[in-house]
């Protein structure tokens, strides 16, 4: 009886995951808030720069890029990109290598892109004599707190010249094994909003004696759904949450002030647009009917990431060459942000989800959630697809 041998390939496939996946454990335990990632970047400045052929610098304090030109010849640029960032949720997943920071920890699966993309680094630096054009790969500081790493460093050039850009992010409500991929409008524009509604205060049991602000708020809450129900276009995409009510310190007071904060998600940019003003005449004719005064501060967050549908079809190629067929999915619009989009408005890209979840071993638990954790597999199946997807973006056209 004879055995078929793994080939130099495999075995350096599988030693890579090997080290992806202590990669990921490594930044899982010690994980770090946005705009705090000092000890993340030089940790992945540290491995790229043991990587042979990288050019590895520091665009801005807190992000790095490593730079690979292939050898085969001439092609085009390929910017690959990997976010950093934790958050601030204490964690409670029963894992070996939990967080050791008290109330931070890696919810959204940011060490996993990191990781991954470390992987695709070192797989792509061993055979960059077969690789034409370049791919520059960035490890973003701070994709969960506007104003966002993105921008920065998209400010800081590392775009200039780039042809092509791509993100992954892991799905734990995906299965492992899925990869979805979509085309055109991918995940919405997040942004936030405060509204202080001001009136005036006195005792409870003397309402007629005061301007009450928090029965004043409860009319703005429920009106301003009417944005959604009877504004906007049915067949557009609105969505407004009110998040946050403060109001008041005593059972028999009724406060001078009530403050209202949430968020607005929209994809359609005339529409973004506009929700500033259509909230404002909410807010101004609630408190006008009940003699309050409100300041409403809005501020623009992420744009919208649009995906593009040239890339996008590459992707689908790749993800049912390395994977098969049954692997790919059609990704669904969420409304949740990504400033991935910064990138977008300089080359055009696509950003896609790899499934992570596994119901059997219960990885279940959604993004942002304290029990938040992937399947491991998909490490390496998001580092196969990526590897692919750079072999092939690179190529001359």
């Amino acid at each position: 009886m004879t055995t078929t041998q793994p080939d130099a390939a495999e075995r350096a496939a599988s030693e890579v995951h090997a080290q992806v996946v202590a990669w990921r454990r490594h930044l899982h335990q010690h994980p770090e808030l946005s705009f705090q990632e000092h000890e993340t970047s030089a940790y992945v400045e540290a491995q790229l720069r043991a990587m042979p052929g990288l050019t590895v610098t520091r665009p801005t304090p807190l992000s790095v890029l490593a730079v690979l030109r292939g050898g085969a010849g001439e092609g085009r640029t390929l910017m690959l990109r990997a976010d950093m960032d934790a958050l601030p949720i204490h964690e409670e997943a029963d894992v070996e290598f939990a967080s050791s920071v008290p109330g931070v920890m890696h919810a959204c699966g940011h060490d996993g892109h990191t990781a991954m993309l470390l992987g695709v680094a070192k797989l792509l630096a061993d055979r960059a004599g077969e690789l034409t054009g370049e791919v520059r790969f960035v490890f973003q500081h701070a994709e969960e707190l506007f104003p966002g790493g993105a921008q920065e460093v998209v400010d800081a050039g590392v775009m200039e010249g780039v042809d092509v850009v791509v993100g992954a992010h892991l799905f734990s409500t995906l299965p492992v094994g899925k990869v979805a991929v979509r085309a055109g409008p991918t995940m919405a524009a997040p942004d936030t909003f405060e509204i202080v509604v001001r009136g005036r205060g006195g005792h409870a049991a003397h309402p007629d004696q005061t301007v009450d602000p928090v029965a004043t708020g409860a009319q703005i809450v429920t009106n301003l759904q009417h944005l959604v129900a009877r504004v906007r276009d049915p067949l557009e995409p609105l969505v407004v949450s009110v998040t946050q009510f403060h109001a008041g310190t005593a059972d028999n007071v009724i406060p001078e002030t009530a403050t209202l904060g949430g968020t607005v998600r929209s994809f359609d940019p005339e529409l973004r647009a506009r929700v500033p003003e259509l909230m404002e005449r909410v807010v101004r004719g609630v408190c006008d009917a009940h003699g309050a005064t409100y300041e409403l501060r809005y501020q623009m967050g992420y744009r919208a990431v649009h995906n593009d549908p040239e890339v996008t079809a590459v992707m689908r190629e790749v993800v049912t060459d390395v994977l098969g067929a049954d692997a790919l999915t059609e990704g669904r619009p969420t409304m949740g942000g990504e400033d991935f989009s910064a990138y977008q408005t300089k080359a055009p890209g696509t950003f896609y989800f790899v499934g992570a979840g596994n119901e059997a071993l219960g990885i279940t638990a959604p993004h942002h959630h304290p029990k938040f954790m992937v399947d491991e597999r998909a490490l390496d199946l998001g580092v196969r697809v990526m590897v692919e997807a750079a072999e092939r973006l690179t190529r001359p056209v």
